[in-house]
């Protein structure tokens, strides 16, 4: 400044402190004066302004008007952070939706910026000197060591870790066979191991298990129904979903209450952002607005409705078939000539809520909730009568959930949660005045405490503390004879948990410790349940993986009677007893590799799998062992295999699955066979072709048929037809004919405007038409004395569309 007043003889006006904080390079001597100082001003905050001829007063343009600003960036994304805090000085602001903030300030020093999920960064303030807003970018906070070797996992969306958890974004979802969104159950059926033995996602199958053998949270809460339209649908809102995990093996010590997998559903992002989306397909419309409403407090809304009970669609009409037959709904009086109308009514909802405070930079306040409803009403007519049935499910639930960042190294989280599931079903025999009614009712509620420590680059532990208590009731009631059953259990159990979690320094072995123990007050039952994940790169693009586990679970499902609410829904959930219904208890080993390298992938894994405690009346027996009660165990030894190769804008997959899965019951004759859910061979591909925001999949599932057991004769007492029966041969010694499904999917998405996206796909399931038999039972015919057996199909050739509009 001394030089160029020297140089143009003329004076400034100014204060030493607004200009000492800048440093730059001088202005080329030779350019004019007003060329000098556009150059200061375009490089500082300084304003000349003319006092008079040769003087100039020199200011800090820094006033609530023009304040030091600056958008904080996630590194990754490229989209501004909400809610990180800012300290400076005694004084604190928070970065809005787009990630800007500012402050009124010209002091020296520096600023604290702080975000649950970002690493806390420090900025000196002579850096915000400068034209228009600091861009600052943070670095998003990972202090778990498990590293992605799989970034696209059969779709665009889905990714493999190291420890063998995969993970599924929904919105950045790809596309797979038959799926316009990322149903979280319906994509969990691609997974190799994975299948639903009657197509439904309420009886999804992992390695052989029953579906109540699975785990199903959804922020923290435990999720006792997991489907809409009584087992097509998920029952969790695909729109609302964050991130899903997905175990099947080798689960953290966090994860308790099942034998099998788990499934881990959250909807809690580290950068919420004004979103809205409305979507209407040919089953359902759904919303999902998520709104800031100040800087620290962020709401997200989500629901679906079926409108079926307005408009039956086609694809209504397919779903509606295959849930139905062969239940009391089309069954009526099968052996007698009388004609009976009937007429079904049917609707589902869920609506879902996701609220977060941040209340200062070390902690953030959840708190979720869910609630959703099946119903069917049933109205059956004849000359004579007229009789009505219903059939209800009902899930609540909600958790408060405080996670706490208290500096680089230590985190921690308390959640409280509440679960209640009820199934209701009456109905009036239009045979006789008959009427009964049955209802299956759970109360779930606890407190989970967690502490997560960084030991260093490569150590991170955690301990925690787990209270449950879990109530179940099961109620009958028939008229004629009059009866009536009411019972309810109620279980408490603690839980106390570490985990360790280990990388090298080259970052070639990872290891992951943990182990819960687990105390059952009502059988005065303690469980060590050790878990184990070991991974080590064997050379580049090698990885051996090695995982072991041992879990219980005290809930299941059973089944009392094939026509229990109404046929529809067979399964009621029971707590164990200690007696006729044991804690039951599995041990788990997998072993493989895995190669990912220059667009390829591919996997091998082989696995045992061991559960004990089982009942005979929860495997869904329809053949010599229906009515037989007794406990056993199963054993499932088998592999999977994973081939995947991704090209330009064209991938494809394949995989297939072995397992020989077989009961061992002491007091059957013989003690043991195939298990009812035993496939012994499973393959499923897949073609996806991607371009400019147009994606194509086409794909095959094929998997070789149920076990069954055939009669070898029967006999009828016409005296009293009670005592006619059918003879079997040895339990499951046959299967029913492979089943075939060739699936396909479309999506084009369009761009309306800065921030609004319109898509519309379409998807076709069973594109063949295929009859495939999913499960077949025989019964005496008493009108042609003869065995008759009673097959139901998977799904037709159904057709689905969808359009979605988010902005």
């Amino acid at each position: 400044m001394e030089e160029i007043s020297k140089t143009h003889k003329v004076k400034f006006s100014m204060i030493d402190e607004d200009i000492a904080m800048y440093n730059f390079a001088p202005p080329d001597k030779k350019i004019s004066l007003q060329e000098k100082l556009d150059y200061i001003a375009g490089r500082t905050r300084l304003r000349f302004e003319a006092a008079g001829i040769g003087k100039y007063t020199v200011y800090n343009d820094i006033s609530p008007e023009n304040p030091l600003c600056g958008y904080l960036i996630d590194s990754k994304t490229g989209k501004g952070i909400d809610g990180a805090l800012i300290y400076f000085g005694s004084t604190t602001v928070s970065s809005g939706a787009d990630g800007y903030f500012s402050m009124s300030l010209s002091a020296k020093g520096t600023i604290t910026i702080s975000h649950i999920g970002y690493s806390q960064k420090i900025v000196a303030l002579s850096e915000f000197y400068v034209p228009g807003c600091l861009n600052i970018t943070l670095e998003e906070e990972v202090t778990e060591l498990k590293e992605v070797i799989a970034e696209r996992y059969l779709a665009a969306g889905i990714s493999r870790k190291e420890n063998g958890e995969l993970v599924v974004k929904p919105r950045k979802f790809g596309i797979l066979p038959g799926l316009t969104e990322p149903d979280v159950l319906q994509t969990m059926q691609q997974l190799p191991g994975v299948i639903s033995i009657d197509e439904t996602v309420s009886n999804i199958n992992v390695r052989g298990g029953t579906h109540d053998q699975n785990l199903f949270l959804w922020n923290g809460i435990r999720m006792f129904q997991t489907s809409h339209f009584f087992g097509l649908l998920s029952a969790f809102n695909p729109l609302q979903a964050t991130t899903i995990s997905i175990f099947k093996n080798g689960s953290p010590s966090y994860y308790g209450e099942s034998v099998s997998s788990a499934v881990d559903i959250s909807t809690h992002t580290p950068n919420p952002e004004n979103k809205n989306i409305v979507a209407v397909d040919m089953i359902n419309a759904a919303f999902l607005a998520s709104v800031n409403l100040t800087t620290k407090d962020f709401l997200q809304v989500s629901g679906r409705r079926t409108y079926s009970d307005l408009w039956a669609t086609p694809t209504f009409g397919e779903y509606r078939n295959r849930i139905l037959q062969n239940t009391t709904i089309t069954n009526v009086l099968q052996d007698q000539q009388v004609k009976v109308a009937s007429d079904e009514k049917f609707y589902f909802y869920d609506l879902s809520l996701s609220y977060r405070h941040t209340l200062n930079e070390k902690h953030a306040l959840f708190v979720d909730g869910i609630a959703m409803s099946n119903n069917l009403d049933i109205f059956q007519h004849t000359e004579t009568a007229d009789k009505n049935g219903n059939l209800s499910q009902g899930t609540v639930g909600g958790s408060a959930t405080l996670k706490s960042k208290w500096d680089e190294n230590n985190t921690s989280e308390v959640q409280v949660y509440v679960s209640s599931h009820d199934m209701d079903a009456s109905n009036e025999s239009i045979e006789n005045e008959q009427a009964t009614r049955q209802s299956n009712t759970i109360f779930d509620k606890g407190i989970r405490l967690n502490y997560g420590r960084l030991l260093s680059q490569n150590l991170h532990i955690s301990a925690g503390y787990q209270f449950n208590e879990v109530s179940v009731r099961n109620f009958d009631e028939v008229n004629i004879p009059a009866f009536s059953k009411n019972e309810k259990l109620v279980s408490v159990s603690h839980a106390v948990t570490g985990q360790g979690n280990y990388a090298s320094a080259d970052g070639k072995t990872k290891i992951s410790l943990g182990i819960r123990g687990n105390y059952f007050d009502k059988y005065r039952l303690f469980m060590a349940e050790p878990r184990v994940v070991f991974s080590r790169l064997l050379k580049e693009g090698l990885t051996l993986e090695v995982s072991a586990e041992r879990k219980s679970q005290a809930i299941s499902q059973v089944i009392d009677q094939q026509q229990d609410f109404l046929g529809i829904e067979k399964r009621r959930w029971v707590l164990a007893d200690g007696n006729n219904i044991p804690v039951q208890k599995s041990t788990q080993a997998s072993l493989g590799l895995t190669y990912s390298k220059r667009g390829w992938l591919a996997t091998i894994e082989g696995f045992y799998k061991k559960v004990a405690g089982i009942t005979s009346d929860s495997q869904d027996f329809q053949n010599q062992f229906e009515f037989d009660n007794s406990t056993g165990s199963y054993r499932v030894l088998g592999y999977e295999v994973l081939l995947q190769k991704k090209f330009s804008r064209f991938y494809t997959w394949i995989s297939y699955t072995y397992n020989d899965n077989r009961y061992k019951f002491d007091s059957f004759v013989p003690p043991g066979f195939a298990n009812n859910f035993a496939v012994s061979h499973a393959v499923t591909s897949a073609g996806i072709y991607e371009w400019d925001n147009f994606r194509f999949a086409l794909g095959t599932k094929w998997r070789t048929g149920s076990p069954q057991t055939e009669p070898l004769s029967f006999s009828i007492d016409p005296n009293n037809p009670a005592n006619s029966q059918i003879i079997y041969k040895a339990p499951n010694s046959s299967r029913l004919s492979d089943n075939l499904q060739v699936n396909l999917s479309a999506s084009k998405t369009w761009s309306l405007g800065k921030k609004t996206l319109f898509t519309a796909s379409c998807s076709v399931l069973n594109i063949l038409d295929r009859h495939n038999v999913i499960s077949r039972y025989y019964r005496i015919n008493k009108s042609s004395n003869a065995v008759e057996s009673v097959n139901t199909y998977g799904l037709g050739r159904t057709p689905n569309l969808s359009v979605k509009l988010a902005f």
